[in-house]
Order: structure tokens, then sequence, then C-alpha cells
């Protein structure tokens, strides 16, 4: 019961805290621009959204084929099917909870392939890891490209009233002293410590994340088709670019933007997906920030980004839903089963 409660209070959580985006977005927008906005949602060029949702789907299905890469080397060969529709479960129980859909979709390999529970969960932890790496490389690659733009930033509200008070200073240098004696000061207590703490849930818990990150990094060692998880692991980025860059399509303030606004978009998209669970309210707010550094109207923006929230999100709902409907009626016969290899 605790436990429901928990998890009830954290949906709702995050349910406010997209309602709250939404909010601080909408307030200030006049009659007419809230119009805006809704004429372009109905009036948008719906085929690219289309279009975006099957590149969207086979980027989940070249997940899932580089998911089955990392489990062969324990000796499972589970099947495409159902380790595409463990993906789409799990992303669909991500909606309602962070770190739900990892533990959800390794759960249905060990009911329908027979894989184990802990087996599976070391696999996600590798492909956590190389999601990471990649989202790095992804955000390395847009500040080179946008370089030129960074400095546009600064017109955002909260950024320029940081750097605005930071420019009054009479001694700004003097915050890099304090921000790294800060640092240092951290290092030295948890150093003096480490033995006082080490047995707190905290602590555990960030061990337990270090541990998981080089164990996954060590399991790459083991892959037996390296060409193929790092074509998958490249493939799945572009189709994630694609996906984005082709909305940009439906609305006309939006056509025409270059594939690298397309990736300035899907950096920080992304990164608003990870603050705020599911991205509710928060991505089409980024989506507007970015493309206004490229000239496009706020609400022109706005719209888009929840052109592509939606997209992205009735595609994990409805094929979520879809797979957990699918999967005990494509698995009815037990003896169909994967097995270990003998060897």
């Amino acid at each position: 019961m605790k436990k429901r409660i928990v998890d009830t209070l954290k949906i709702v959580f995050f349910l406010s805290l997209g309602a709250f985006f939404i909010w601080l977005f909408m307030h200030n927008l006049t009659p007419e621009e809230k119009k805006e906005i809704y004429n372009s949602l109905i009036s948008a060029n719906y085929w690219w959204l289309a279009l975006s949702i099957m590149l969207g789907l086979t980027s989940h299905l070249s997940r899932a084929a580089r998911w089955n890469i990392l489990i062969e080397p324990m000796g499972y060969k589970p099947r495409l099917r159902t380790t595409f529709f463990a993906v789409m479960i799990g992303y669909l129980a991500n909606l309602a909870l962070p770190r739900l859909g990892e533990v959800s979709r390794c759960g249905v390999l060990a009911r329908y392939e027979k894989i184990p529970l802990q087996k599976g969960f070391g696999t996600v932890i590798t492909e956590r890891t190389i999601d990471l790496i990649s989202l790095g490389l992804a955000f390395l690659i847009n500040f080179i490209i946008h370089i030129d733009k960074f400095k546009l930033f600064q017109e955002t509200r909260v950024i320029q009233n940081i750097i605005g008070k930071y420019q009054q200073l009479e001694n700004p240098g003097i915050i890099y002293w304090i921000f790294f004696g800060i640092i240092a000061l951290l290092i030295f207590i948890f150093y003096r410590a480490r033995h006082k703490i080490e047995h707190t849930k905290f602590y555990q818990k960030i061990k337990e994340i270090i541990l998981g990150f080089l164990e996954g990094i060590k399991s790459l060692t083991k892959i037996k088709k390296p060409f193929w998880f790092i074509f998958h692991s490249i493939f799945i980025w572009i189709l994630y670019l694609m996906m984005s860059w082709v909305v940009f399509n439906s609305i006309d303030e939006t056509r025409g933007l270059s594939l690298g606004i397309g990736l300035a978009v899907l950096v920080f998209g992304s990164i608003g997906i990870v603050v705020v669970q599911g991205g509710i309210g928060i991505y089409p707010w980024i989506v507007a920030e970015i493309l206004a550094l490229y000239h496009v109207p706020e609400v022109k923006g706005y719209a888009l980004g929840w052109l592509l929230w939606i997209g992205q999100t009735l595609t994990i709902v409805i094929v979520g839903i879809l797979s957990l409907t699918l999967l005990p009626v494509l698995n009815r016969n037990k003896n169909e089963f994967s097995q270990p290899d003998p060897e």
C-alpha cells in the first residue's frame, strides 16, 4: 500500500510539473497568440508527422535488434518481436514512472524468453551507458556546428538574468575561486567521512550507478557482432534526428530549416525529456526557445514542439498497449520460448 501511494504521488508530481510548464509558457500569451498556436496545430501537414512516427518505430526496432546483440553473449537468442514489444512496453512504463521501464522490459524477457531478470538488467545498464555517451557526442557535435549561435542563448530570460547579475559584480573572477573552493571542500569532506556514510542508501545508490556504468562498458568487450552493434548505435540516432527534422515541413514557418537545427532540437529536447518525465510541458517550450534563435516566431516553434511531442508520445502509448495485448497471444505455446545455448 505504501509503495502504491508513493508511486501515485510520483505520477501526480510529474503531471503537475508538466502542467506548470504549460501554464508558465501560456499565461503571458495574448488570446490572438493562443489562437495562432491552435490554428498552426489544426492546419499542419500531418503526413510529415506520420513519416516521423514511422522513422521512430524503425528506431525502436533497431534498438531491439541492438539489445539482442547484447544478450547473445550470455547464450540466449530472444526473438526480435519479443524484444521489440519489450522495448515499447518499457517506454510506456517510463511515461508513468522513471526507471520503471527498465524493470518492465526485463520482466518481459524473463517471462517470455526465460532470460533471468538480473542478466537482462545488466544489458539495459550497458544500453543506457551507450545512450549517455551518444547523447554527449551529439551535444558536442551540436556545439561545434552552432558555436556561433550559442551567444544567442544569452537572449533567453533565465540566462540573461544570471549573466546580468554576474556582470554587475565588481570582481566577477572571484566566482571561479568560490566555485572551485566549494568543490574542493566537498571532495575533502567526502574523503574524510566516507567510512561513516558508506552504509547509507544515498552512498550505495551512487556506488551502484558508478559500478553499473563501469560494468556496462566492460560488457561491450564480449559482443560477438561489434560491427552490427556500432551500426545500430549510429542508426538509432540518425533516425532520431530524421524523425525530428522531417516534422519541420509540417508548418510553413519551419519548412526548410537545416538538418543542423534539427540536431539542436533533438539534443536539447532529449535533455528536457530527462528533466521532466516524458517531457510533458517542457519539451514544446524547449523546442520554441531553440527555434527562436533561428528567427522562428515563438508561437510557431511552440506549436511544432507540441506536434513532435504528441507524435512521439502517441506512438509509445498506442504501440506500447498493442505490445501488452499481443505478447500473450503470440506466446501461447510455451515450448517456443528460447533456451540458452548448450555451449
